[in-house]
């Protein structure tokens, strides 16, 4: 079980989003309130929780006034505190009652996330495929040696942009993902190509350990499932609430989902399941029930 939206349980607990470091920027004002959204999806029922890292990257900082070094101990301390939340949540006997011991995964988001312009949800950047293995390689360098478990690449828009990543980890042996696109409908990612290309391309990295998709409508995952389900690699799913992001106003369109039907995700192959933006602890709590009950 996979946990929800980070920024949404922490603006739950109070926390301004506003800028372009986003969740990142919590780090800086309050911590102890990213901590606190940790734990509330621990005790939620998830099994894997995501750093507060994905729209972070050291010229964002920089952007902010810090130095590179800065940016990099910011970026290492949001693992650390996803970890130390993890380990107290662990280290109380009533939790490891009929539960996995909870993982860590370094979330990093594509590059169009840190620009906060919405481009992660068409992978338009005008860059090179050098540019774009430069960006990435600098963010994984930053946590590769962190004590994060694995890392999450999220909300991938193009299989152009999966090929750099890919390109770039073989320079980080120690490093374990899964890869989560964004989708455009029930057989494509963002930016247009097939979901099953992108299932075949993260199956073809032995450091993948699983490939799915997130931050999309949820009536559209089961289809897409579908289209990869031989890729040869355990599949993810968390989706948004139902509601879409409108990048021009900032601002959420639409109307939350009555029902995840996570089931439903189960029966199509997703072996990770969680939810991404709009979704909260109480979301997991209830989509865990769900599971197993189906189960």
């Amino acid at each position: 079980m996979l946990d929800g939206g980070l920024s949404t349980q922490l603006e739950r607990l109070g926390a301004n989003l506003e800028g372009e470091l986003w969740t990142a920027g919590v780090l800086l004002d309050h911590p102890e309130l990213l901590e606190k959204a940790h734990e509330q999806f621990l005790a939620g029922g998830a099994d894997v929780i995501a750093t507060s890292t994905y729209q972070a990257s050291v010229e964002g900082f920089e952007r902010a006034g810090l130095s590179a070094d800065e940016a990099a101990r910011i970026m290492v301390r949001s693992i650390e505190i996803a970890v130390c939340a993890r380990d107290t949540f662990w280290s109380r006997e009533a939790n490891r009652k009929e539960r996995l011991r909870p993982l860590v995964a370094a979330s990093l988001g594509p590059y169009g996330a840190c620009l906060h312009d919405g481009s992660e949800y068409h992978g338009e950047y005008g860059l090179t495929r050098s540019e774009i293995e430069d960006f990435h390689r600098r963010r994984i360098a930053v946590l590769a040696d962190s004590p994060a478990d694995l890392f999450a690449f999220e909300t991938f828009p193009s299989l152009a942009e999966a090929e750099a990543l890919i390109g770039v980890l073989p320079e980080f042996p120690q490093v374990n993902a899964w890869l989560s696109f964004s989708c455009k409908d029930e057989r494509h990612v963002a930016h247009g190509e097939p979901f099953a290309e992108c299932a075949a391309l993260a199956a073809s990295s032995e450091q993948v350990i699983a490939v799915g998709v997130n931050c999309l409508p949820p009536a559209n995952v089961p289809e897409l499932l579908d289209t990869a389900g031989d890729c040869g690699l355990p599949l993810a799913a968390y989706p948004n609430s139902g509601e879409h992001w409108d990048a021009g106003t900032q601002a959420w369109r639409g109307n939350a989902c009555d029902h995840m039907d996570v089931a439903a995700w189960y029966r199509h192959g997703a072996r990770l399941v969680g939810g991404c933006c709009r979704t909260h602890a109480d979301d997991i709590g209830r989509m865990r029930s769900q599971l197993q009950d189906a189960l």
